[in-house]
């Protein structure tokens, strides 16, 4: 399934859960995305994101390390059916959406709770969607960069005319 896709269940999951260990479960979720995502993208993914994306996998994987293992809670490691990223700009720009849905999703959940080992659980969380989100938006600055060179020297070439 394309990475777009996988996002948007997800960010439909989040917003649909109220219950403490779905939330969770739902940072989870995001932060196997993420790991399966940079590991994308990084083997196949445009050479200038190889390394950033490197980065992203193993910040994800950090994020899921943080939280129990609540992912298989609700049908199992939706990041397994990641078969392709045929966007890199949208699906990154839907991860940092997502991430950032997850972080605010925690604030609530440790601000509510009593306990001391969820409260610090969800601390450590939203360091590790804060981590993700930092190398997901360098990784669209790279992108971004990417796309003004190429626009830059396509007006370049349009202005000079044929040689």
């Amino acid at each position: 399934m394309d990475a777009v896709r996988l996002l948007k269940v997800s960010q439909h999951a989040l917003a649909q859960n109220r219950d403490v260990l779905d939330i969770v479960a739902e940072a989870w979720q995001a932060q196997a995305l993420a790991q399966a995502i940079g590991g994308h993208l990084a083997t196949t993914g445009p050479p200038e994101l190889r390394g950033e994306a490197r980065g992203l996998s193993e910040a994800g994987s950090r994020g899921c390390a943080v939280l129990d293992h609540p992912g298989l809670r609700q049908g199992g490691v939706r990041a397994s059916q990641l078969s392709e990223v045929t966007d890199a700009a949208s699906a990154l720009t839907s991860l940092g959406t997502l991430l950032g849905d997850v972080a605010m999703a925690l604030v609530s959940v440790a601000c509510a709770t009593d306990d001391e080992g969820l409260y610090w659980q969800c601390m450590e969380a939203i360091d590790a969607a804060d981590e993700s989100s930092d190398r997901v938006r360098g990784m669209l600055r790279r992108l971004a960069l990417r796309d003004g060179d190429r626009s830059a020297e396509a007006l370049r070439k349009s202005a000079t005319g044929p040689p």
